[in-house]
């Protein structure tokens, strides 16, 4: 694989774009690679950072790696300016497509793609994605039920990429349980992930001044009663893979309070 085909198509702009400048030399460096940062207005100020080992896994565990990693760094060189909540998550079933390498993993399955600047007039597209071309600078996509007249496979240019991601289907859970699919959770880290799931979904106060800190919620008391032993079919192993699509990730908040980071 050419070093064209691990570099980041995709370059954030603003606040993100001074994190990524932060912190993509420390992940790489841990052996991780860097898929995106987003930083938004949840819950006052959210920073998003998805990451993934070279194999496209993601542990609980690689989170809080990269997680203590990083936050020194965010503390000193600070380019948010403001108290925010850092997630580090893994990039989940449904990933964003953001290296010329992605799209040749997945090649073969439906993506959504949009082109920060117009192709022929038109930025989004919806399809089955091919393989980079041998050139690396495009990137096949069939399109459904096109107009007649119109060709139902377009080259996309990757320099011209603005947002990509697969999308959720049948075809890629099952692909995703063969290869592997993302990390499983046990029981207990299912239960720290509804948690947050709910935490999220609240309303929340700005943070009071505090030390940084991971979020868990407590560990509910094990059930007396022996749980039924399982057997596992490829419909329920697709169910539970749906079911966590969503990406793993850790929780932090960090508070600057007076110019002193606490």
């Amino acid at each position: 694989m050419s070093d064209h085909s691990e570099k980041r198509l995709i370059t954030e702009t603003g606040v993100a774009q001074r994190v990524v400048q932060v912190i993509e030399a420390s992940i790489e460096g841990l052996g991780f690679r860097l898929v995106r940062v987003r930083v938004s207005s949840a819950n006052g100020c959210t920073v998003q950072i998805m990451a993934e080992r070279p194999d496209g896994t993601m542990s609980v565990d690689d989170c809080e790696t990269v997680s203590r990693a990083i936050s020194p760094l965010l503390d000193l060189d600070d380019p948010i300016g403001k108290p925010y909540y850092l997630e580090l998550s893994s990039p989940g079933i449904d990933r964003p497509l953001v290296r010329a390498i992605d799209f040749e993993r997945w090649a073969g399955y439906e993506a959504k793609i949009e082109l920060a600047v117009p192709l022929d007039g038109r930025k989004r597209f919806r399809g089955i994605i091919g393989a980079p071309n041998p050139d690396g600078l495009t990137v096949p996509i069939d399109l459904p039920d096109v107009k007649e007249g119109l060709p139902s496979r377009i080259d996309l240019p990757l320099r011209d990429l603005g947002d990509a991601y697969l999308v959720l289907t049948d075809e890629l859970v099952r692909e995703s349980l063969r290869r592997g699919g993302p990390p499983s959770l046990d029981e207990d880290d299912e239960d720290l992930d509804e948690a947050e799931e709910i935490e999220a979904e609240a309303p929340a106060a700005p943070p009071a001044p505090l030390k940084k800190k991971i979020s868990r919620p407590l560990k509910p008391k094990a059930s007396a009663r022996p749980k039924p032993e399982k057997v596992e079919t490829e419909a329920t192993l697709a169910a539970k893979a749906k079911n966590k699509a969503k990406p793993i990730r850790t929780k932090a908040v960090r508070v600057k309070e007076d110019g002193q980071l606490h």
